[in-house]
C-alpha cells in the first residue's frame, strides 16, 4: 500500500500528514491559514491523492513557517508513500487553463531535487496570504519529494487564479507519474535500476 504518515514538530511548527497515494482525491486540511488550505484540497482532489493535513504553526507572525513546514513534510509522505517507486510512470505534465491564467506544470520523481519556477503574480496578496509563499511551498515540497519540478505561468491577471491553477498543474502531473506502468509494474523507471 502506497501510504504514509509523518510528523514534524518544531519550534515554529506542529504538523501531522497522512497520504494515500491510490485514494479518490478525499481531503481534510487544516493548517490556519484559508486559502492555503484550499491550494492543498486542490492537489489533492486532482492528484487523487487521500491526504489529511493538520498544522499548528506560528501564525501570530505570519503565514511562512506554516507554509513551508508543511510543503517539507507533505513531501517527506511522498517519499516514504513511493517506497522504491517500482512500476511508477515517473514523469507527468500538464497544461492547465483556469479563466484567464495558464500554468504548465512538468515533473519528474527522480530523488533529484530541483525546482524551476516561473511563475509571476499580479498581487502581493490573495486577501492576507502572500503570494511568494506558493513559491515556498512548492520548494519545500520539491526538495523534501525529491521532484525535479518545472512550473511556468504562460498567462494570468488574477492572482487567485495563477496560482489555483499551478496547484491543479502539478496535482494533474503528479497524478500522471504516480500511475502503475502497466506495461512495466514490476519495473523501476531507470536504467540505473533505482531512483
Amino acid at each position: 500500500m502506497r501510504k504514509a504518515t509523518i510528523t514534524r514538530k518544531t519550534a515554529e511548527t506542529d504538523i501531522r500528514v497522512e497520504i494515500d497515494l491510490d485514494g479518490t482525491g478525499r481531503y481534510d486540511n487544516r493548517t490556519g491559514v484559508g486559502f492555503f488550505d484550499h491550494m492543498l484540497d486542490q492537489l489533492a482532489r486532482h492528484a487523487l491523492i487521500d491526504m489529511s493535513v493538520t498544522c499548528e504553526g506560528d501564525l501570530h507572525i505570519d503565514d511562512h513557517h506554516t507554509v513551508e513546514d508543511v510543503g517539507i513534510a507533505l513531501g517527506q509522505a511522498l517519499t516514504q508513500a513511493m517506497g522504491d517507486k517500482r512500476g511508477i510512470v515517473r514523469y507527468g505534465s500538464c497544461l492547465l487553463p483556469m479563466d484567464d491564467a495558464l500554468v504548465r506544470a512538468a515533473l519528474d520523481l527522480s530523488g533529484r531535487p530541483y525546482l524551476v519556477w516561473k511563475v509571476a503574480f499580479t498581487a502581493p496578496q490573495i486577501k492576507t496570504f502572500d503570494t511568494e509563499l506558493v513559491r515556498e511551498f512548492f520548494q519545500g515540497f520539491s526538495t523534501h519529494g525529491g521532484i525535479t519540478l518545472h512550473v511556468e505561468a504562460l498567462d494570468g491577471i488574477n492572482a487567485h487564479h495563477v496560482a489555483e491553477a499551478a496547484f491543479k498543474a502539478v496535482a494533474r502531473a503528479l497524478r500522471d507519474a504516480l500511475e502503475t506502468d502497466p506495461r512495466k509494474s514490476d519495473a523501476i523507471p531507470s536504467t540505473k535500476g533505482m531512483l
